[in-house]
């Protein structure tokens, strides 16, 4: 089992690393207001990241099934609500990278056209961006309802530092609240990231290095 927990750490750390290049990568292009008259110039960084974007997304359904049977030794339908939202991430994620490559096709034909600059073309490219980052953050809210769910495994088996798995449920529950206002229209910034950044940072790391404290009894 531990060997699974293990591997799941290294792919937490992978997916962790992919995301945070990828959109590194994918956003200053995505906010540009030439969006169109740069799209398809900058193809190679926007298809780098979507790749890494995708290796993020493929990346958190492999933990999810190398947790599962972990998990649900503990409590089974906490642990299928962990593996369905980390599923129903991945599909909202892949869904969000169909954008970008219609902006490069869209970008691409207006660039050879000479009608880059054209309103109706600017407000598609909008809305095809909105859509992105909207997927993306309804992916954030799902990933946060099933993080909550695994890092309350953790805190009841003690599997790992019960601090980590406090950190955790500080880091998703903000997570989960700044990702509904920012749907909503209100952006609180990324201090709210910060907790869910340090927890997806270390446990990855423990997992690596110890693995689950499986021995240890529920008080």
């Amino acid at each position: 089992m531990n060997k699974k927990a293990r591997v799941a750490g290294a792919l937490f750390l992978v997916s962790t690393v992919a995301y945070l290049i990828g959109s590194g990568m994918m956003e200053p292009i995505l906010h540009r207001t030439d969006l169109l008259a740069s799209m398809y110039p900058d193809r190679t960084n926007v298809f780098a990241g979507l790749f890494l974007e995708l290796i993020n997304a493929i990346a958190v359904v492999g933990i999810a099934m190398l947790l599962y049977p972990i998990l649900k030794k503990q409590n089974e339908a906490f642990a299928l609500g962990y593996f369905g939202s980390r599923v129903m991430e991945s599909a909202l994620l892949i869904m969000s990278l169909i954008g970008p490559l219609v902006l490069i096709a869209i970008s691409k034909s207006s660039i050879s056209t000479g009608t880059s600059g054209d309103s109706y073309l600017q407000t598609i490219g909008n809305l095809v961006v909105e859509a992105h980052f909207m997927l993306f953050k309804m992916a954030m809210i799902v990933l946060s309802v099933g993080s909550l769910l695994f890092c309350y495994i953790l805190y009841r088996s003690r599997w790992v530092p019960r601090l980590l798995s406090v950190i955790g449920f500080i880091g998703y529950t903000g997570l989960l609240a700044s990702s509904c206002l920012s749907i909503a229209g209100l952006d609180l910034g990324t201090v709210f990231y910060i907790p869910g950044a340090i927890f997806e940072i270390v446990l990855p790391v423990w997992l690596m290095v110890k693995g689950f404290n499986l021995r240890t009894e529920e008080t």
